[in-house]
This record gives C-alpha cells, sequence and structure tokens, in this order.
C-alpha cells in the first residue's frame, strides 16, 4: 500500500484534531480527510485511503495502536 501521509508532517495538535474527528464524533476516514483537506488545504479532498492515512499517522504520533479502540 502506498501511503500519502508521513506521520513526521502531523504535528501533535494535527493528530489531537484528527482523533476528535475519528473517534469522538465518529467521522468516517472519508470524512476525515475532507476536514482536513478544508482546514489545512490538502489537494486530496474526501479521498478514503488519504483519510486512512491520516488517521493511521495521527494514532502513531499520538503512540496508539490505529488497529484499535478508539480508532476503530
Amino acid at each position: 500500500m502506498t501511503h500519502t501521509v508521513d506521520p513526521a508532517t502531523i504535528t501533535p495538535e494535527m493528530a489531537v484534531q484528527i482523533r476528535m474527528w475519528r473517534c469522538d464524533e465518529e467521522y468516517s476516514w472519508r470524512a476525515a480527510a475532507q476536514a482536513a483537506s478544508d482546514l489545512w488545504g490538502s489537494e486530496w479532498g474526501s479521498n478514503q485511503l488519504y483519510g486512512e492515512d491520516l488517521c493511521v499517522a495521527a494514532a502513531k504520533v499520538l503512540g496508539e495502536n490505529p488497529c484499535r479502540e478508539p480508532w476503530n
């Protein structure tokens, strides 16, 4: 799988925001991608793979497992 997001580009503040969208507000990967694109100016829009990569990268930045609760 080709990853679209380098975890090194995700700040702790961005990771917290992405976690809020995905875990607290229950955004889908597609919705998280669109929210990130709107807020940070990404060209990916609502691309589902981008959203999944964002969530994985954010979880890693926060020291969490993206395959476990609350991420999935």
